[in-house]
């Protein structure tokens, strides 16, 4: 197979450069191997990386992220939800902390198979913050056909799957409007129960409203005291009603008294990062 896909992707860059037709990659998705085929990658956490549902399960910030599970769940009785978009109305609004948690409650120790789609071409971050070397990804995948398999990695232990930024492009916001990336994502959902998009910030809003058109659903995380009030409304504005369905209020350092004390008797000490789940906003 890969000497079929060698050839048509040489006779298709002498045609169209390094652009493969939307036939040759079509072939590519519909003849790339199974999640066998896929290698694992050891993450090597910090304490920067604040995955609180890893390092200390039973931290009230881990609760939290169960709690999440649980609401995802129960929409997901009663819609299609199985790509979820994650965003946030600025930059350093903790976006990529609760992707990373939420797919490795999500995965529950590979119970479940749960991809995230690191779409932040322009700063991503997921490797850096996992301790993993860089390797091609989904850049790679939209601007050279490359088979989208090959990119995507089992990390452990968290044993959720991630396809990386991948390499650096000037033309981000072309390659996440493109239609390969709707091809990929459907053909991604077709091997995973969840696929966690990390987006970027809203701002600029053509990369966030382009993967809006390959998710179910979008979660909107925002940060406690800092994320300004109408920022989030012109976000929920952006997206349009119904497509919101959650807000992830994060680093939120004080809970409720008596709640964060009755926890601590049975559980010790809480974490520092505490998401909060909303409920679905007002249209």
């Amino acid at each position: 197979m890969s000497h079929i896909f060698e050839a048509l992707r040489k006779s298709e860059q002498k045609e169209n450069g390094d652009l493969l037709s939307p036939e040759a990659f079509l072939y590519t998705l519909e003849n790339t191997p199974d999640l066998a085929s896929v290698a694992s990658e050891n993450a090597e956490l910090q304490p920067e990386s604040r995955l609180v549902v890893w390092d200390n399960p039973r931290a009230l910030a881990a609760d939290r992220y169960r709690l999440l599970r649980m609401n995802l769940e129960k929409l997901r009785g009663g819609r299609k939800l199985r790509t979820l978009l994650l965003t946030s109305p600025s930059p350093q609004d903790g976006k990529s902390t609760v992707t990373l948690n939420l797919a490795t409650i999500l995965a529950d120790r590979g119970k479940h198979k749960v991809l995230i789609i690191e779409a932040d071409l322009r700063c991503p971050s997921l490797s850096r913050r996992l301790g993993l070397r860089r390797w091609e990804g989904l850049s790679g995948c939209l601007e050279h056909g490359l088979d989208p398999i090959s990119g995507v990695r089992l990390i452990q232990p968290m044993e959720f799957y991630l396809l990386p930024a991948g390499k650096r492009v000037a033309n981000p916001t072309e390659l996440l409007q493109s239609e390969r990336l709707t091809h990929l994502v459907q053909s991604m959902s077709n091997r995973f129960d969840w696929i966690l998009i990390d987006s970027p910030p809203t701002s600029p809003i053509a990369d966030t409203l382009a993967l809006k058109l390959r998710a179910d659903a979008c979660l909107l995380v925002v940060r406690s005291g800092k994320t300004p009030r109408e920022a989030v409304e012109e976000a929920i504005r952006q997206f349009g009603p119904g497509f919101v369905v959650g807000v992830v209020l994060n680093a939120l350092e004080s809970l409720d008294s008596e709640y964060s004390e009755y926890y601590s008797k049975y559980y010790g000490d809480a974490g520092t990062e505490n998401p909060k789940v909303a409920g679905k906003p007002s249209k």
